[in-house]
């Protein structure tokens, strides 16, 4: 005997199917559209005075100022710190990290961030979660001086569970042909300045959320490092975007090449911005290990030199620049609000990077080495 579908399985809903009953809820999408207007209306710059709503968004360069540019496109997502977010409730900051995903990654070539598109992607829309992700959205990009022009929401049952929600953002930048940043002119002598990072920012995550389920840390209570400061707000807070502060040394050419250190810390992303035949040498011991990565190495019992591939160890961003424009740059940028470290230096050999430190920096047993060749 076979078992047969019921009346109420196979009836259409009353008065035929919709939308709604597969799960998706039209008027909630328009109704997020009308909220987020506002937000992206205070993103408005040069180029860029378009309201939402249309099939694409538009963007004038001549408005902006370029003569001839150079078009730079970045796109990225948050990663699994949106698990700590959605977990805990921490919706705020995780826009200006997807932001600064992109728009970190359009300076390091001379780019000025120009405009900037979401994709916001969920088994149900949560208007008022949406809500709070596109106005750190917003709020990013309002950092970095480019406009929001569009964007997607998707909300598709069944490829999310409940309450889960993904990113990705997109995001075009452009550079006057002769400024382009592509380390060419980096030679031996130069100096490596480190610009100071505001945490973990966006990399790491799922080694940080490994440790927090086997070292069952209590994320709602104050962090063992910062009694003032609970732990998840310590871990999430959003990634520093560079851009404002480095964008004026960049038209005066007074940078050589610039690295954003995200997943593959300094050991491999210094080495993406120079030529062959240089090599990039740091030393661990020329800025405090911060109290975070402390903590996390603390935590993994992890080796310094897997901390210098997998976390930016207190470092957002390396500069490179001439030794004689040194301290200037320095200057300049901690009168635009950033703390420099001078971290290393170029020198001859394979195109690589090779972080070094005494004993006990970073907790080491004794003075080591991390060599990672391009």
């Amino acid at each position: 005997m076979t078992d047969e579908p019921t009346a109420d399985s196979t009836a259409a809903p009353a008065g035929g199917y919709t939308y709604a009953d597969a799960g998706v809820s039209i008027s909630a999408g328009n109704a997020l559209v009308r909220a987020i207007a506002p937000l992206a209306r205070s993103t408005r710059r040069k180029g860029a005075d378009a309201d939402l709503g249309g099939f694409g968004g538009l963007f004038d360069l001549k408005a902006a100022g370029f003569t001839d540019p150079l078009l730079v496109a970045a796109n990225d997502g948050v990663g699994t710190k949106l698990k700590l977010a959605i977990e805990h409730d921490r919706h705020e900051g995780v826009g200006v990290d997807l932001v600064a995903m992109c728009v970190n990654d359009l300076i390091v070539q001379g780019a000025e961030p120009l405009f900037f598109l979401d994709y916001y992607a969920s088994g149900r829309l949560d208007q008022a979660v949406a809500e709070r992700v596109i106005a750190s959205i917003a709020e990013g990009c309002r950092q970095a001086g480019c406009a929001l022009i569009g964007g997607e929401t998707a909300e598709m049952p069944g490829m999310y569970a409940d309450g889960d929600y993904d990113l990705a953002g997109f995001c075009v930048g452009a550079v006057e042909r002769d400024r382009l940043l592509d380390g060419r002119s980096i030679v031996a002598g130069d100096v490596i300045l480190g610009l100071a990072s505001s945490g973990v920012h966006s990399n790491g995550f799922s080694l940080v959320r490994r440790l927090a389920t086997d070292r069952g840390w209590k994320l709602d209570r104050p962090a063992m490092f910062d009694q003032d400061r609970l732990l998840i707000d310590a871990l999430m807070a959003p990634t520093r975007i560079y851009v404002a502060s480095l964008l004026p040394l960049l038209r005066e050419g007074r940078i050589k090449g610039l690295a954003h250190i995200t997943g593959g810390g300094l050991l491999e992303n210094i080495p993406r911005v120079l030529p062959e035949g240089t090599h990039a040498v740091v030393d661990a011991d020329a800025w405090p290990q911060p109290r975070l990565m402390a903590f996390l190495q603390a935590q993994g019992a992890i080796e310094p030199e897997e901390m210098a591939r997998t976390f930016n160890c207190g470092i957002g961003m390396a500069v490179v620049v001439h030794a004689d424009q040194a301290e200037a740059v320095t200057q300049a940028l901690e009168a635009a609000g950033e703390t420099v470290f001078r971290i290393g230096r170029i020198e001859t050999g394979e195109r690589g990077c090779t972080v070094t430190g005494s004993t006990e920096t970073w907790s080491a047993r004794d003075d080591w080495r991390a060599t990672h060749h391009a």
